[in-house]
Parts: C-alpha cells; sequence; structure tokens
C-alpha cells in the first residue's frame, strides 16, 4: 500500500475504474453472444438483439473500452451474419 495521499487516492481510482471497465466488457460480451445466438436459433427479435449489441459496442467503443477499428470490425460481422441468416 502506497505511502503518499495522492498514491493511495490513484489505487482507490483505479480499482473503480477496473470495475466499471470489467462490468461494460461483460455487458458487451453477454449482448454479442445473445444477438449470436439469435441469429443462429433465426429468433423473431433477432433485430432487435442485434442492434442492441451494436448499441452496447458503441457505447464500449466511445468509453475507450475498444478501439474503433475493433468495434467497426464487430459490427461489420454482425451485420454479416444477420444478412447472410
Amino acid at each position: 500500500m502506497p505511502n503518499i495521499k495522492s498514491a493511495k487516492k490513484r489505487v482507490i481510482v483505479n480499482n473503480k475504474r477496473a470495475q466499471r471497465n470489467k462490468s461494460m466488457h461483460s455487458a458487451l460480451k453477454t449482448a454479442i453472444k445473445k444477438a449470436n445466438a439469435a441469429i443462429e436459433a433465426n429468433a423473431a427479435d433477432k433485430d432487435a438483439l442485434v442492434s442492441a449489441a451494436v448499441k452496447k459496442i458503441d457505447q464500449a467503443a466511445a468509453k475507450g473500452l475498444l478501439h474503433k477499428n475493433n468495434a467497426a470490425r464487430k459490427k461489420a460481422a454482425l451485420a454479416t451474419k444477420l444478412n447472410q441468416a
């Protein structure tokens, strides 16, 4: 544990951000999995799930959780899969 006050604060802030990033990343992965499962099962709500996943991807890219090219690649893969189904 650090002794300097600012270093103590950095530890606390870094832990909070890590928890937030972890939960956002988990929600993103869940949304993508649900969209992929809906596409494969040809579910009625596949369009809604894909748009929800795209929204999560955009939010993650805006927050810096994903690089913009990575986000674009994930969205393109979902769109391609949806169009082929």
